[in-house]
């Protein structure tokens, strides 16, 4: 997860009971897997003393900052979120690093074609 991100910063306060999601995304974070998959991204925990939300500010390689409402999404959720986005990040270079430009236009007629499916495949397979 923390391979797709350059910083993470864990807003909560320790006395609210919403904080549920931070600490096990903190916990993620911490794990020493984790931790060798991007050793150069930094995890920062900013403990509040106001009543405002839990929150998780990530950072993806990019540059591009997301907040991440958590009292309201599970850990889980979030980091789904993160490795979703991660692997849009990993595509979009895969194509620029092949030349190809991103986004991927597909024409409009090419959306219409039929697809013989797997099963035709798989039936082809089969006779050789």
């Amino acid at each position: 997860m923390l391979r797709f991100l350059s910083k993470v910063r864990i807003e909560c306060n320790p006395l609210d009971p919403r904080k549920t999601a931070c600490m096990e995304l903190l916990a993620q974070c911490n794990a020493r897997k984790a931790k060798e998959t991007n050793p150069a991204c930094q995890v920062e925990l900013h403990r509040r003393t106001d009543d405002h939300p839990p929150q998780v500010v990530v950072t993806y390689i990019n540059g591009v900052e997301e907040a991440i409402d958590a009292a309201s999404t599970p850990a889980q959720t979030i980091r789904q979120r993160i490795l979703d986005r991660g692997q849009l990040l990993e595509t979009e270079q895969m194509f620029r690093d092949a030349g190809e430009p991103w986004p991927v236009v597909i024409p409009e007629d090419e959306l219409h074609q039929s697809f013989p499916g797997i099963k035709f495949v798989i039936r082809n397979l089969t006779r050789c």
